[in-house]
């Protein structure tokens, strides 16, 4: 079919196929009424099984409608623009008519080698900024890659392609009822089921930074299944060739979401490693480059494309707003279970590894705490201060400095490993916000703000728990869930367990090298219920 010849809903004139994607075909098209060069997106049923399925057809287009309505909301210079929709009854699919970004793609510039870590950084501020843009309208992007962020002629990074975005007052809907995103920028907890935390896009700008700057994907494997067991791992090698960029990347790759810097201290970060480079900063200056432009490319899609036109020096971000509070999302522990069920068993056996620690884990403190981000902290308690975090002692002893540096008893979170331990907490006279804490080397550190507390939200104290259950139910975990000889044991303090009745429960995480599994148990140490390993 000839382009020229194909005009879409009597205004949009087909003029050049720019790319396809996971969710259809780009074009460049003239608005023959507004006498301007837009961006169509076709979006076309991909998968098979939908093109003879009306229900899985119709979850489809209302996913595409809800990605055009979510990208409407947003009016930020890092943010592709949606213009209209085109959604008539005698139409086999929408089309969605998108600003046209002039230049080329992150993945197109990553092709051709590696980013300075000061270039990296000042992309970075710029889909940090869209990504803060995105989350004020309560919007998660969910599949931050390089191949949605465009660069405009001038330098600046473009996200685009909310197709798979979360908004917070509507119902997730996927085109197969599975997981969607690109499994390799995905943050681990999202493998767990976990979904709606403003952290795990954060995570994806991380790793889609760290293979900016080190060239490679340190979560990449020689199959599928070994790929997604790296990813819920959540262990990243260090970074070789980040510099300045590494205290960001080291904070922000870490297993735990309520670990990672909040968007004001990771702006801070970035910023601070912009600085460090020797580069000019001039994120808060709108849609000026720093750099002349070097872009020779055609007009490049709004969409992942096939362009391999060079790309262009970064510039700027355009001002970054006030950080919003974050709205917590209920992650219980029957997600995790359910996991593998939705997954499949292939992929079931890569998601049910459990996060194990390396020493970045601890160094992300480390850096806040040197860069002032987290001025606060408690001291050891003497038992406290050694020994294995898991031990009935050392349990008591995390607790009681968690408890003096919050300045309260009650908690929202509490995760233990046997080197490591991170909370949040209530802040005091204001019960509707909270704070986020780590625990390790001895010492409870305050990392920051988290955001806020929905009334549902529940609280629970950690001394009323029976710590001296611990020992037995590790021991009982290693014989009944299938995992005899564990490489990694866990805690979680779930407030308000869905299978106790919305109350609280602790449960006991073990995994090996095939795979994971745990069980709950009552505040007084007696089990409630076990989600073995299955064979």
């Amino acid at each position: 079919m000839a382009s020229a010849q194909k005009v879409i809903d009597g205004r949009f004139e087909l003029l050049e196929r720019l790319g396809s994607g996971g969710m259809g075909t780009v074009w460049r098209a003239q608005d023959v009424a507004l006498h301007r060069e837009v961006a169509l997106k076709e979006v076309r049923v991909v998968d098979p099984e939908s093109q003879d399925d009306p229900v899985r057809a119709a979850k489809l287009r209302e996913r595409v409608l809800r990605e055009a309505r979510a990208q409407a909301r947003l009016q930020h210079p890092n943010v592709v623009t949606v213009h209209h929709i085109v959604d008539l009854p005698d139409m086999t699919h929408p089309w969605i008519v998108m600003e046209l970004v002039r230049g080329s793609s992150l993945q197109d510039r990553l092709d051709e080698g590696t980013m300075a870590p000061a270039e990296a950084a000042v992309a970075g501020r710029g889909i940090l900024a869209a990504l803060r843009s995105a989350h004020e309208a309560g919007i998660f992007h969910r599949d931050v890659k390089p191949a949605n962020v465009l660069l405009r002629e001038d330098g600046t990074p473009v996200l685009t392609d909310f197709g798979i975005a979360a908004l917070r007052d509507s119902t997730r809907v996927t085109a197969t009822g599975g997981l969607v995103g690109s499994p390799q920028y995905m943050a681990p907890e999202r493998l767990r089921g976990e979904e709606g935390n403003p952290a795990s896009d954060l995570w994806s700008l991380g790793m889609l930074l760290y293979v900016a700057v080190e060239g490679r994907h340190p979560m990449r494997r020689d199959n599928a299944a070994a790929t997604l067991a790296a990813v819920m791992s959540g262990v990243v090698p260090p970074p070789s060739q980040a510099g300045a960029l590494a205290p960001a990347l080291r904070a922000l790759l870490v297993p735990d979401p309520s670990a990672r810097p909040s968007v004001d201290q990771l702006d801070r970060m970035l910023a601070r490693a912009v600085a460090q480079s020797g580069a000019p900063n001039t994120s808060t200056a709108p849609n000026t480059s720093t750099a002349p432009n070097t872009s020779t490319a055609p007009n490049v899609s709004t969409e992942s494309t096939e362009s391999t036109a060079p790309g262009t020096p970064l510039g700027n971000t355009g001002p970054i707003k006030a950080r919003p509070g974050r709205r917590r999302t209920k992650a219980t522990a029957a997600l995790i279970a359910l996991a593998a069920a939705v997954f499949g068993s292939v992929v079931a056996t890569a998601l049910i590894v459990v996060p194990r620690l390396l020493n970045a884990v601890g160094g992300e403190a480390d850096d806040l705490r040197r860069t002032g981000e987290a001025p606060v902290t408690g001291g050891p308690t003497g038992q406290a201060a050694s020994g294995p975090l898991l031990a009935p002692v050392r349990i008591r002893g995390v607790v009681a400095d968690l408890e003096k540096i919050t300045g309260g008893v009650e908690f929202t979170r509490f995760v233990l490993h046997p080197d490591y331990a991170s909370a949040e907490a209530p802040v005091p006279g204001r019960r509707n916000t909270y704070d986020r804490f780590v625990y390790r080397d001895g010492r409870a550190t305050r990392i920051g703000p988290g955001g806020t507390l929905d009334a549902d939200d529940a609280r629970v104290r950690l001394r009323a728990f029976n710590w001296n259950a611990v020992p037995k139910l590790l021991s009982t975990a290693e014989r009944t869930l299938g995992v005899p000889k564990p490489t990694s044991r866990y805690l979680v303090v779930d407030p308000a367990w869905a299978f106790n009745n919305d109350q609280p429960a602790l449960l006991v995480y073990l995994s090996d090298e095939y795979g994971g599994a745990y069980l709950a148990a009552g505040m007084k140490g007696k089990v409630l219920r076990s989600f073995p390993r299955r064979g």
